[in-house]
C-alpha cells in the first residue's frame, strides 16, 4: 500500500505544496526539509536539505548542508538535485526477501523525487502562465468588458430584428398562400360540382339514349313485322288472283266441255239449243256472280290491304321520323358528351395545376420556414456560445484572481520566508 501526499502551505490562505510519503511493509523512508533557521553568512536566506533513508533496523544515512547565500532566489523554485550515491544498493548479507523489498522501496523513492521534480518544474512553469494570464488580463481591464459587450449587443439585437421580419415575412407569406389555397379548394369545389352536375345530366342523356334506342329497336321490329304483313298479304293476293283465274279456267273448261257434250247429244234430236242456253246462262250466271264474288273479295282484301299499307306506311313514316329524330338527339347527346368530356379534361388539368401551384408553394414556404428556424436555431447556438465564451471568460478571470492572490500570499510568504519570518517544509514520509 503505497500513499502520497503534497501540499504547500502559506501563512493566510492555506496554500500548500511538496511533501511526500510513501509508506510499505518495512520501516522506511525519505524526507527533504529546507530551514531559514540554519541560514548563514552574508544572503537574506539559507538553503538546508535533509535526506534520510531507512533501510530496515536503525540504520540511516542523511545529508545536511547549508550555505551563506540562498540556494533559491527570490521569484521562483530550483529544482531539486538527488544524490544517486544514497539510492545505490549496500552490501548487508541480509534476506534476499529483504534485499528485493528494500530495492522496490527505492524505486519508489526513485519515482517519487522525480514527480517532485516535475511537480516542481510545473509550479515555475505555472509562475511563467501567471505572469502571461496577469499581462492578459491587464489588457483585458484596459478595454473593458462592459465595451465588449455594448458592442456585441446591438450586432445580435440587429441580427435578431432580422430575423423577426423574415418570420414576419414569412407568416405573411404563409397567410396568403393560405387564403390562395382556400381560394383555390373553393374553385376546385366549384368545378367538382359543376363535373358532378354534368355527370348526373350525362347519366340522365344515356338512359334517355337507352330508352329512345328500345322505342326505336321496337319500332325497328315492328316495321320489320309489318314490312313481313305486307308481303304475306302480296302473295296471298297473288295466290288468290292465281286461284281465280285457275278457277275462271276450270269453269271456262266446264263449258267449252258441257258444250261438247250438248254437242253430242244434238244427235239424239232433242231441244238442246234450249238446253244449252239455259245452261249456258245458268254457267254465265255462276261465273257472273263467282266473278263478281271473286272482285267484290279482291277489292275488299286490296283496300283492307290498301288501308293496312296507308296505315302502316303513316306509322313507317312516323317511326322513321322518329327514328331520325332520334338520331339527331342522339348526334347532338354525342357532342354534348363530348363537349362535357373535354370541359371535363380542361378542369381536372386546371385542378392538377391548381393543387401542384399550391403543394409548389407551400413546400417553398415550409422550406423557407424551415431555413428560417435553421438560421434561428444557429444564432441561438451562436448567442449561447458567445455567453458560454463569456462565461469562461469570467471563469477564467475569477480563477486567475484567485491565483493572482494565491501567488501573491506565496510571494509574500517566499519574502518573509527570506527575511527569516516564514518557514515552509516539504517533507515525504512514511
Amino acid at each position: 500500500m503505497t500513499s502520497r501526499q503534497q501540499s504547500v502551505r502559506s501563512s493566510s490562505r492555506g496554500f500548500s505544496c511538496g511533501s511526500a510519503a510513501v509508506t510499505c511493509g518495512r520501516r522506511s523512508g525519505f524526507s527533504a526539509a529546507s530551514s531559514g533557521a540554519g541560514c548563514r553568512g552574508s544572503g537574506a536566506g539559507a538553503f538546508g536539505s535533509r535526506s534520510l533513508f531507512n533501510l530496515g533496523g536503525n540504520k540511516s544515512i542523511s545529508i545536511s548542508g547549508s550555505g551563506g547565500f540562498p540556494v533559491c532566489p527570490a521569484g521562483g523554485i530550483q529544482a531539486v538535485t538527488i544524490n544517486q550515491s544514497l539510492l545505490a544498493p549496500l552490501n548487508l548479507e541480509i534476506d534476499p526477501e529483504i534485499q528485493k523489498v528494500r530495492t522496490e522501496e527505492r524505486e519508489q523513492i526513485k519515482t517519487l523525487n522525480n514527480k517532485f521534480a516535475s511537480f516542481i518544474d510545473k509550479v515555475r512553469f505555472l509562475e511563467q502562465q501567471n505572469k502571461v494570464l496577469e499581462t492578459k488580463w491587464n489588457l483585458l481591464q484596459q478595454q473593458g468588458t462592459t465595451t465588449t459587450s455594448k458592442h456585441l449587443e446591438p450586432f445580435f439585437e440587429a441580427y435578431i430584428s432580422t430575423l423577426r421580419k423574415q418570420l414576419d415575412n414569412l407568416l405573411s407569406d404563409k397567410g396568403r398562400l393560405q387564403s390562395e389555397l382556400k381560394t383555390m379548394q373553393d374553385t376546385v369545389e366549384d368545378f367538382k360540382s359543376k363535373y358532378e352536375e354534368e355527370i348526373n345530366k350525362r347519366t340522365t342523356a344515356e338512359n334517355d339514349f337507352v330508352v329512345l334506342k328500345k322505342d326505336v329497336d321496337a319500332a325497328y321490329m315492328i316495321k320489320v313485322e309489318l314490312e313481313a304483313k305486307v308481303d304475306a298479304l302480296n302473295d296471298e293476293i297473288n295466290f288468290l288472283r292465281v286461284l281465280y283465274e285457275a278457277e275462271l279456267a276450270q269453269i271456262q273448261t266446264t263449258v267449252a266441255d258441257t258444250s261438247v257434250i250438248l254437242s253430242m247429244d244434238n244427235n239424239r234430236c232433242l231441244d238442246l239449243d234450249s238446253i244449252i242456253a239455259e245452261v249456258k246462262a245458268q254457267y254465265e250466271e255462276i261465273a257472273q256472280r263467282s266473278k263478281a264474288e271473286a272482285e267484290a273479295l279482291y277489292q275488299t282484301k286490296f283496300q283492307e290491304l290498301q288501308s293496312s299499307a296507308g296505315k302502316h306506311g303513316d306509322d313507317l313514316k312516323s317511326t322513321k321520323m322518329e327514328i331520325s329524330e332520334l338520331n339527331r338527339l342522339i348526334q347532338r347527346l354525342r357532342a354534348e358528351i363530348e363537349n362535357v368530356k373535354k370541359q371535363c379534361e380542361t378542369l381536372q388539368t386546371s385542378v392538377a395545376d391548381a393543387e401542384q401551384r399550391g403543394e409548389a408553394a407551400l413546400k417553398d414556404a415550409r422550406t423557407k420556414l424551415t431555413e428560417l428556424e435553421v438560421a434561428l436555431q444557429k444564432a441561438k447556438e451562436e448567442l449561447a456560445r458567445l455567453l458560454r465564451d463569456y462565461q469562461e471568460l469570467m471563469s477564467v478571470k475569477l480563477a486567475l484572481d484567485i491565483e493572482i492572490a494565491t501567488y501573491r500570499k506565496l510571494l509574500e510568504g517566499e519574502e518573509c520566508r527570506m527575511s527569516g519570518e516564514f518557514q515552509s517544509a516539504v517533507s515525504i514520509c512514511k
